[in-house]
């Protein structure tokens, strides 16, 4: 018989402690005898001892402590059976597409009420976002309608693979039907009637079902910003998906200054029109279509302008003309202040960069930086032979996300992995860093790394520090002979710095105020959110509505900006033949499956039963 936990078999050690209880007998008392006694008492001393052994093993009370004490051990080794189990349809996941276009005309909650006609004993609703969220999972028919009811559709484009997979994991291994209720207008990753063919290989049962029709609209699908001589410019693209041409009234609005003008044009039939707005007020300015249409989500645009910060930042280094001190003066809306000492006050300063090459920093600054981090600040450590285990003092180590240890090189180079897809990570070509050098470190518990070295070495770590954030990044920025990477050569490296400045809460660049639909960013820490709807407390945000996130003390205007979420003239009909055509020719379906059937409930029943078996004994004793 396999067990799952074989370690826990070792209890079955604790009945040689019974045996020995029940063998046990009292000191015998020392007197002095005539040798004669002691000959004679020899036979009745072995009359004694076997008369022992014949009362254990007729002691019932034994027999059930003994087999109580074997099928504990037996039970914690959670011991089981194989089967072949038949694949069963009762449980059913439905996949509803929250994507943008489910907003056009009535879509979603027409996907809501054909969603209530499947559901099923066991249920699992997943919406098909730019990832899959998984609303509710393995519950039953009224959980499921509840949650069905009080689900609404966002602003991404759909990953409906990604979400059909997720529904294979949860049934995969006992069978069910998956219910996929979409326009498939558009979506994201690879081809859904992909993933519906991968699925009935498994012996699932999918189902695809169209909704929608064609509407009318006119849309906003575009919006940068460039700033220009210190000024913001944006340039907007609107979109006539209509048939006719359509007079479009646009108004403006900042939401600060309460500054509104208003504009009129006409677009063609299937044609664009470029809006160019400038010089651009800080804060969020609003920028909307006034005429009514069949999608109101890409109606208006939102521009964050972030505000001039009266907080520096400061650079500490033993070395001048860095290409990291350089990168964040290029940022418009930061004050780099560089020293070469951390003073004892450091309130003045959102954030503090330790870029020192080769001064250890001393205890009264060690001090200062802790106070600093406890107090909520910010603090991004730069890898170097001062931070090495060599010479970093306990109190530094202490306040790193990692654990360094010696300096290392190597003859041809280590290349970059990205661990986790942040804003820190797009449009960052870490795969052409190439490392010649670096400290070798090891993450710890409580820090989270996002790019470390092809070996699995953490290049860019972050961890809680008291109530502020520490950040090691491991990519020495020293140029030269003695360079240990390239990552300055390259033309990311000011765009990796103005990210950074912008996640760790400084004003940053200006993309990093204006996002799309569908981004994910990590936060520093767990924190509390303002989305367009609601309040929240997470570590990590999905941007998955249009309008304004209040986040980290930053305004993030989130838009659609998506041609394709924004034509409601498109549905998904040749989908839904494809699906249909799929006969499942050159398919082996699976038609059982193995499950285990555990026994230790069984053994904890029987054990209950001779416990209970035993007291009656012991009652019937008199010695209860």
């Amino acid at each position: 018989m396999p067990f799952d936990n074989p370690l826990a078999l070792g209890a079955l050690a604790s009945v040689v402690p019974l045996i020995l209880l029940y063998l046990l007998r009292p000191k015998p008392l020392q007197v002095q005898i005539p040798s004669l006694m002691f000959l004679m008492d020899i036979k009745e001393e072995k009359k004694r001892f076997y008369t022992s052994i014949s009362k254990l093993v007729k002691d019932p009370l034994f027999f059930i402590q003994l087999f109580v004490l074997i099928l504990l051990a037996l039970a914690a080794a959670s011991p089981y059976f194989e089967s072949q189990e038949a694949l069963s349809g009762d449980h059913t996941v439905i996949v509803i597409d929250g994507s943008a276009s489910m907003q056009t005309d009535g879509r979603f909650s027409d996907a809501i009420s054909k969603a209530e006609g499947y559901v099923s004993k066991t249920n699992t609703v997943i919406l098909a976002e730019s990832t899959p969220v998984v609303v509710i999972e393995s519950a039953g028919a009224q959980a499921t309608r509840d949650a069905l009811a009080a689900m609404k559709p966002k602003a991404t484009v759909a990953d409906l693979s990604g979400a059909i997979s997720a529904a294979m994991r949860i049934i995969s291994e006992k069978g069910g039907n998956i219910v996929v209720i979409s326009d498939f207008a558009s979506w994201n990753g690879d081809d859904p009637v992909n993933s519906m063919k991968l699925a009935e290989s498994y012996g699932l049962n999918v189902q695809f079902l169209l909704v929608g029709r064609e509407a009318d609209n006119t849309g906003i699908i575009q919006g940068t910003i460039e700033v220009a001589d210190g000024s913001y410019n944006y340039n907007g693209v609107i979109k006539n998906y209509r048939s006719s041409r359509q007079s479009v009234d646009v108004e403006i609005k900042n939401l600060d200054s309460g500054k509104t003008e208003t504009t009129s044009f006409t677009i063609p039939a299937k044609a664009t029109k470029q809006i160019t707005l400038k010089n651009l007020g800080t804060g969020i300015t609003e920028v909307s279509i006034l005429d009514d249409d069949s999608l109101t989500a890409d109606n208006i645009a939102y521009i964050s302008i972030p505000r001039i910060s009266d907080r520096q930042l400061l650079f500490v280094t033993d070395i001048n003309d860095l290409p990291s001190k350089l990168a964040l003066s290029l940022i418009p809306t930061i004050n780099v202040k560089q020293l070469e000492g951390v003073p004892d006050d450091l309130t003045d300063y959102s954030i503090v960069v330790i870029a020192n090459k080769e001064r250890a920093l001393a205890s009264n600054e060690i001090s200062a930086l802790n106070s600093y981090l406890n107090g909520g600040g910010k603090v991004v450590f730069i890898a170097s032979d001062a931070l090495s285990s060599e010479n970093a003092k306990t109190g530094l180590v202490e306040l790193l996300p990692v654990m360094p240890k010696s300096v290392e090189d190597t003859d041809n180079g280590v290349t970059l992995t990205v661990v986790q897809d942040t804003r820190l990570s797009e449009d960052i070509k870490y795969d052409e860093v190439a490392m010649y050098k670096f400290l070798n470190v090891t993450s710890r518990i409580e820090s989270t790394t996002l790019v470390a070295t092809e070996d699995g070495v953490p290049m860019l770590v972050y961890g809680p520090v008291g109530d502020g954030t520490s950040v090691y990044l491991g990519i020495n920025d020293i140029t030269g002979e003695n360079a240990w990477n390239n990552f300055h050569n390259l033309p990311e490296y000011p765009v990796f710095w103005s990210k950074l400045a912008g996640w760790l809460g400084g004003t940053g660049s200006v993309q990093d105020y204006n996002l799309k639909t569908g981004t994910v960013s990590a936060l520093a820490k767990e924190q509390e959110i303002q989305t367009p709807s609601t309040t929240e407390t997470v570590s990590r945000v999905l941007y998955d509505e249009v309008g304004v996130y209040q986040v980290a003390g930053k305004e993030i205007a989130v838009n659609i900006y998506n041609d394709r979420e924004s034509d409601t003239t498109l549905l998904g009909t040749d989908v839904i033949e494809r699906s249909q055509a799929n006969d499942g020719s050159g398919i082996v379906r699976a038609s059982s499956y193995t499950a285990k059937n555990y026994l230790d409930n069984y053994m904890i029943i029987i054990i209950f039963a001779l416990v209970v078996l035993e007291l009656l004994i012991i009652r019937k004793r008199g010695e209860l």
